[in-house]
């Protein structure tokens, strides 16, 4: 019994702890806190804003029917298809990958944790270019692997097997990093209560499980995705540059700066910003949904 009660104290008290508190005055004066938000506005408007409507500017320059010329060339639409393709199995395996890292590393305690943790974070602390040059190492010509690959006859570099492998190397550390934390916070008893009461593995995950972390899983998918979208130095590493082949929208952007089609250039790279803008909605909404869902699970905690 009083074990029971500790418990129910200690849910009290974090309750009471993690609620939330009216903002307070801060003791600088107004002039501080305008001048702060003034060079705030003042660096988003120069880094941010600015850059964006130059490059709508730049691609909308000539007209629209070149804007659409330049969209629908057709190595423009292969860029676009093979963007989405890398992105369409980078995405979905990093999902797979986040949420078993996540649950194993929450979950569970094990030898060698903090060096799968470690290992995750590797890509953040690699640069993307390293990346590639390692695939080159393993499947090059004169890599580890080139000379079986080649008796084979099986393309990895230059090819759409190393643009997609390069983009699952920079975006797998996304879905986990984001649930890792989240399910440490939640715990384990909810889903060792579904055990006790009969549940199987399976159907303690999607029922139990998995509503807990949907709001936070869908941040890191919109994470990973941006990412595997944008991504420039590794893929330009394996791709090789292969016109309509193995350009995505990236590369595809800079082969045209490079050749003095800025017009066509800043059409794809318009793309480009388009799918960062409704990443960033898409993002806000997701913020805004754990936010609310939080501040209910407050509350749940304060009436019990």
């Amino acid at each position: 019994m009083s074990a029971v009660l500790d418990d129910h104290l200690k849910d009290k008290t974090a309750a009471v702890a993690n609620a939330p508190r009216k903002a307070t005055n801060t003791l600088e004066p107004g002039w501080v806190r305008y001048a702060l938000i003034a060079v705030a506005l003042i660096f988003l408007t120069l880094f941010l804003f600015v850059p964006l409507v130059a490059v709508f500017t730049e691609a909308l320059k000539k007209g629209w029917d070149v804007y659409k010329e330049s969209v629908l060339d057709p190595d423009a639409l292969a860029a676009i298809k093979l963007t989405f393709i890398a992105a369409g199995i980078a995405v979905p395996l990093n999902l797979v990958f986040g949420v078993a890292a996540a649950w194993t590393i929450a979950k569970f305690d094990f030898p060698g944790k903090s060096i799968l943790l470690s290992l995750i974070d590797l890509p953040f602390s690699v640069s993307p270019v390293i990346a590639g040059l390692i695939y080159v190492l393993l499947f090059g010509s004169q890599g580890w692997f080139g000379p079986w690959l080649m008796d084979h006859d099986i393309k990895i570099l230059f090819a759409v097997p190393g643009i997609v492998l390069a983009t699952i190397f920079v975006t797998f550390p996304f879905v986990a990093r984001e649930l890792i934390p989240l399910m440490q916070a939640q715990g384990s008893e909810e889903e060792e209560a579904a055990l006790v009461l009969g549940a199987s593995g399976w159907k303690t995950f999607f029922k139990v499980t998995l509503p807990n972390i949907k709001w936070g899983l869908l941040y890191g998918v919109i994470l990973c995705n941006a990412r595997a979208m944008g991504e420039f130095g590794a893929v330009s590493v394996v791709s090789g540059h292969i016109r309509g082949e193995t350009n995505t929208m990236p590369l595809q952007v800079e082969i045209l700066y490079n050749e003095y089609n800025f017009t066509a250039a800043f059409a794809i790279a318009s793309l480009l910003a388009l799918l960062a803008l409704v990443t960033l909605a898409v993002k806000t909404f997701i913020e805004w949904r754990m936010h609310q869902a939080r501040k209910a699970s407050v509350q749940d905690h304060t009436t019990e």
